[in-house]
């Protein structure tokens, strides 16, 4: 992985829109005051896009006995 490009707090305000538009491209970026790193400007993870309600509706089966503990089970945790 290639190093973070670093800038000073001057060409970070000079700049800023040229380092967010690396940013969003994928880039870290440092930024630093007197020679001494003091922020990592990152990409954001892209928002999951969400279906609707009811979207998987008649894709999925439960079975009429899903709510019944088996036996052995149901021993195990005293529930006879």
């Amino acid at each position: 992985m290639e190093a973070a490009r670093q800038y000073n707090v001057h060409e970070a305000k000079t700049h800023l829109s040229r380092i967010l538009e690396r940013v969003a491209a994928g880039e870290e970026v440092i930024i630093s005051k007197s020679g001494e790193p003091v922020a990592k400007v990152i990409p954001l993870r892209p928002q999951t896009a969400r279906t609707g309600r009811g979207s998987l509706r008649g894709q999925i089966q439960i079975p009429p006995d899903f709510d019944e503990l088996p036996g052995d089970i149901a021993d195990a945790f005293g529930m006879d």
